[in-house]
């Protein structure tokens, strides 16, 4: 079975082809750059490296968020409209989940995590058992400071993964000392082909519902940051 991966739920913009677990290629850019332009060029560019046309697919999978709110709907749009056009079954996977199995190799823990500004966070928490990537605790947005108290109580060492960690590993390891283990970048991105070997069995969505997991915040809360937001460029 061969399956196309997409994810552009970051500024980060990847594509995988995989033949059953095997990856054929992959391509990952970490440009601050436009995915509404450059996505479909890529994943045409990958297909004619790996010497594969649209209809040789037989699956799609694409992270579904949480991420960037464009970003992740340029994914998904994309791969919805490529299951419907050639016939294909789509499966979302969670954008923190495909982040968590790039360090499938990691024996305790894993908490992916995307900065969501403000000293808030999307993560969730991860581990592998048996081979198998489990959820411990769904995604979510909330004050890493709440979280890194949350994790803390677990007493087991957590392994924070993602390129935003860098963003916050003093405050990380301010409340949570030696049990945070800080990912090597380079160790730790999220891979596409992660996302497909993730996907190539889950359950298929329906392509005209699907739609992105936002991860929004309580309706309240939203209009109280967005008040924030508002006050910090009138005082600018």
């Amino acid at each position: 079975m061969k399956t196309l991966a997409i994810d552009t739920s970051t500024y980060t913009l990847g594509a995988a082809v995989l033949d059953g677990e095997q990856t054929i290629g992959e391509y990952i850019t970490n440009l601050k750059k436009n995915h509404s332009l450059r996505a479909m060029p890529a994943i045409d560019l990958l297909l004619k490296e790996c010497e594969l046309k649209p209809a040789d697919l037989d699956k799609i999978v694409v992270a579904k968020g949480p991420g960037s709110y464009t970003g992740v709907r340029i994914g998904v749009t994309i791969a919805k409209t490529l299951a419907w056009s050639l016939g294909i079954p789509l499966s979302g996977i969670s954008s923190l989940a495909a982040l968590a199995a790039s360090a499938k190799l990691y024996p305790s823990y894993i908490s992916p995590l995307f900065d969501a500004r403000r000293g808030r966070v999307y993560t969730g928490l991860y581990r592998f058992e048996n081979g198998q990537l489990i959820t411990v605790k769904n995604d979510q947005n909330l004050l890493l400071a709440d979280w890194c108290q949350e994790l803390k109580a677990i007493k087991e060492p957590v392994l924070f993964a993602g390129k935003d960690v860098t963003l916050h590993e003093a405050a990380i390891k301010q409340i949570m000392g030696e049990q945070a283990v800080i990912g090597d970048r380079s160790m730790y991105d999220s891979r596409p082909s992660e996302l497909g070997r993730l996907g190539m069995n889950a359950p298929a969505e329906d392509v005209h519902a699907f739609v992105p997991n936002y991860i929004r915040l309580a309706e309240a809360e939203a209009k109280w940051l967005e008040a924030q937001e508002g006050q910090d460029q009138h005082n600018g």
